[in-house]
């Protein structure tokens, strides 16, 4: 037990560590042997750990998406919130969690901007990592117009919707530089009120 304990501590170190490589470099910057070198390992040793740059990058996503997920499920359980109050601040949520991975956001796109050159559709890769996102959103619609509180609507286009706000969170960021939402926020509150009874 104490191995796989010290295993999964090394496993999140290097993660930490390999976050500030790609950050400082972009993700075409940064090599294994870089990495390697932040953690002070070797890459042997680091190739105990992961295979490829990449992997050690997709893993980086899913530590911000969990991160994410996580106050999304204790907005969700509170039982002093109303539908549109609890999407409201689950967007205010993620508006503040995309501000302070700003960087890490750059990062993404230089990633993104990566994979277009191979040819291959982003917007495949994009989708798989936030389908629970984006699943977490419908269930709240879909709960909101169970209990009477939210129009009968396309819970499908309601949830792309949605989910646009966030992604010009992420262009007013990353390409604007934005360091202020107030006008973002209000058009999300506003488009979340619009679907009160």
């Amino acid at each position: 037990m104490a191995i796989t304990v010290e295993h999964n501590e090394r496993r999140k170190s290097i993660l930490e560590k390999a976050l500030t490589v790609f950050i400082d470099d972009g993700f075409e910057g940064t090599t294994f042997q870089k990495i390697a070198d932040r953690c002070g390992i070797t890459r042997t040793i680091l190739y105990l750990y992961f295979k490829n740059k990449r992997e050690i990058f997709i893993f980086s996503i899913k530590q911000l998406l969990l991160s994410v997920e996580e106050n999304i499920n204790t907005i969700r359980a509170s039982k002093s919130l109303n539908s549109a109050d609890k999407i409201t601040k689950v967007l205010y949520t993620i508006f503040k969690l995309l501000e302070q991975n700003q960087q890490m956001l750059s990062v993404i796109l230089d990633y993104l901007l990566h994979v277009l050159k191979s040819d291959v559709n982003p917007e495949t890769r994009v989708r798989r990592r936030t389908v629970r996102l984006r699943h977490m959103l419908s269930s709240m619609l879909i709960e909101g117009i169970k209990a009477g509180e939210f129009k009968k609507v396309n819970v499908k286009t309601t949830n792309d919707y949605l989910y646009s706000f966030i992604e010009a969170a992420i262009f007013q960021l990353v390409i604007l530089k934005r360091k202020d939402f107030t006008e973002l926020k209000e058009a999300a509150a506003f488009a979340v009120r619009q679907l009160s009874v």
